[in-house]
């Protein structure tokens, strides 16, 4: 019996040609969705699809994405002499680590990298608080080198003086910038050592002569800075390709050192560089710095000033490849998965061990640093370490007491008997700091690695300090030859750095290599590097000197960036290099 089709209807055989032309519209249409999403991430039109992508804004501070146990660290408080900021930004915990451009961290990438245990987390004052980094990748073995230690170049004092006046000297308080190179037509800026072999003295700011360097102390190496030429004494001069990022191309830059995303309105600052006197030093290649540092780590340790340090290197990295963030609650880590490289962070205020229970007649809660030992929460990680880059001194300006030989020697902004003579100030203190962290890992049965001890970085509190009328408001310039007025306090804990440093490689036991990076006299040039009183986006915020002629709160002591800081990571790339690849003739 054959059923007729009701008048009007479709016919059944119809339905299969309807199901097919929808099955393959559909196919092309997925497919061409999938061929344009891939077209767009692999090669993003502009920061917009970029951004769309990858989820990121560059001008915020994001939390961070991914499993609970991957949020990274903030610093503590920055130090009672370092604090520049109003009631609300006396933390670097102001500013969140962004996430990476990539996506969460799922643990199943890079095999062979294992994790380390965690370090306790110790804030300022010893207690448990803030997070300090650990749990941190192995790199593979540095290379061995026939060198293995480095000195300075720079002017040093025997002069073992405990007493020393801590004050800052400065000559100049306007706020109004210097016409620094004299002429729009100069534009190199020279830092060269003086033939005399006697200390200088300081240098008049108006007298036009060229700092000087003379030799080494008696208790100092010989040996040349690096095995190449010296790049510590040379020149800044006018780049007009200017930085290889901005704060709108990376994303982790702490929203203190934006300086133009906080409304800075000049540039020039980003356009100096620094030219050895008898070689080239070459922009920062990232790809190159990558590749030297292929299945290896480098490590920033220290205060606020490495974290600076730190994300500087992260932002020129970023513009070749977004690193996936490994970080936790106890440290900054990324990860740069086409070389398998570890961009480490780990926070240690003072480099030796602190802590806050009551010692001797020392009550509890102020923090008691034990020079003689190195900061415990280091020692178990230094060994995974391939390249380390230490940064200290400012802290020792904040209050805390001084332990050597479990005897209570001396403090800073605490001596309860003023009758009793201090045996040791926050000078010689952190001179000892250096050559007790320094002989530590020179002695480690296990470290082979590179350390690096960027010198102490000068502040620019021109006028007064911090909190009393200090300002590097207007500063648009480097000081040119001649200009620069000598800062007591930075001579001097520079002094003591290196004789810590000096002292340490003559108790060189392993087949580490300790270098000296010493920026100091260079960047006393770079009073346009700073912040000043551009810390925040805030549309409100004080930037010209108020009715009673005080300038407004402001950051002489960080960098911006980009800006002059970005020169250490030229300076570290070239150790580098020069440690794995051998000397080769940069001369120009």
């Amino acid at each position: 019996m054959t059923l007729a089709t009701p008048k009007g209807s479709v016919s059944m055989n119809q339905y299969p040609k309807i199901v097919s032309w929808i099955g393959v519209s559909v196919a092309g249409l997925a497919m061409f969705l999938l061929f344009a999403s891939w077209v767009l991430v692999s090669f993003p039109i502009g920061s917009t699809v970029s951004g769309y992508f990858y989820g990121v804004d560059s001008l915020l501070k994001l939390e961070l994405s991914g499993t609970s146990g991957n949020q990274s660290m903030v610093d503590s408080p920055i130090p009672n002499n370092v604090v520049m900021s109003d009631k609300e930004e006396t933390s670097e915990s102001s500013s969140e680590v962004p996430t990476s451009l990539n996506s969460p961290v799922d643990g199943s990438e890079g095999k062979d990298v294992k994790d380390l245990p965690d370090v306790p987390v110790v804030d300022e004052n010893g207690a448990s608080g803030k997070p300090v980094d650990t749990q941190v990748p192995s790199g593979s073995s540095s290379s061995s080198a026939d060198e293995n230690v480095e000195t300075t170049h720079q002017t040093l004092s025997n002069d073992t003086n405990s007493h020393v006046s801590l004050s800052t000297t400065h000559n100049e308080d306007e706020d109004v910038a210097k016409p620094a190179l004299g002429s729009s037509n100069v534009t190199e800026i020279s830092v060269v050592p003086e033939t005399n072999d006697s200390t200088p003295s300081s240098t008049d700011s108006k007298s036009g002569s060229n700092p000087a360097s003379s030799d080494l102390p008696n208790d100092a190496s010989s040996d040349s800075v690096d095995t190449g030429c010296d790049l510590y004494h040379g020149s800044w001069f006018y780049d007009p390709l200017g930085p290889q990022y901005t704060n709108n191309t990376c994303p982790v830059i702490t929203q203190m050192q934006n300086c133009q995303g906080n409304g800075r309105p000049d540039k020039e600052y980003e356009n100096w560089r620094w030219k050895p006197l008898q070689c080239d030093l070459p922009r920062f290649d990232a790809r190159k710095f990558l590749e030297l540092m292929r299945g290896k780590t480098i490590a920033f340790i220290g205060d606020s000033v490495a974290r600076n340090h730190m994300e500087a290197m992260l932002c020129v990295l970023w513009q070749v490849e977004a690193p996936r963030n490994r970080g936790n609650k106890k440290m900054q880590r990324y990860y740069f998965k086409s070389t398998n490289t570890f961009v480490v962070r780990i926070w240690s205020s003072w480099l030796v061990k602190q802590t806050s229970e009551a010692f001797d007649y020392a009550p509890e809660g102020v923090a008691k640093l034990h020079l003689d030992a190195p900061d415990d929460r280091l020692m178990d990680v230094i060994p995974q370490f391939d390249v380390i880059v230490f940064s200290s001194g400012h802290w020792f300006a904040k209050q805390s007491v001084y332990i050597l030989n479990s005897e209570i020697v001396g403090g800073q902004l605490w001596w309860p008997d003023k009758s009793k003579q201090m045996k040791i100030n926050n000078i010689e203190a952190f001179g000892i700091s250096v050559e007790t962290i320094l002989t530590a890992l020179a002695t480690h049965p296990n470290y082979t690695g590179i350390a690096i001890v960027r010198s102490f970085s000068p502040d620019h509190y021109e006028g007064g300090a911090w909190n009393t009328g200090g300002s590097c408001t207007g500063k648009v310039r480097p000081l040119a030859a001649g200009e620069r007025v000598e800062n007591g306090f930075t001579n001097i804990m520079h002094q003591k750095q290196v004789m810590g440093f000096n002292r340490a490689i003559k108790k060189l036991t392993n087949k580490s290599k300790l270098k000296m990076m010493d920026i100091t006299e260079a960047f006393e040039y770079r009073h346009d590097g700073h912040p000043g009183p551009y810390r925040s986006p805030d549309p409100n915020k004080q930037t010209k000197r108020g009715p009673d002629g005080r300038p407004p709160p402001q950051d002489c002591l960080h960098w911006c960036m980009p800006g002059p800081v970005d020169t250490w990571n030229e300076f570290v790339l070239e150790i580098i290099r020069r440690e794995y690849e051998g000397t080769k003739n940069l001369s120009s």
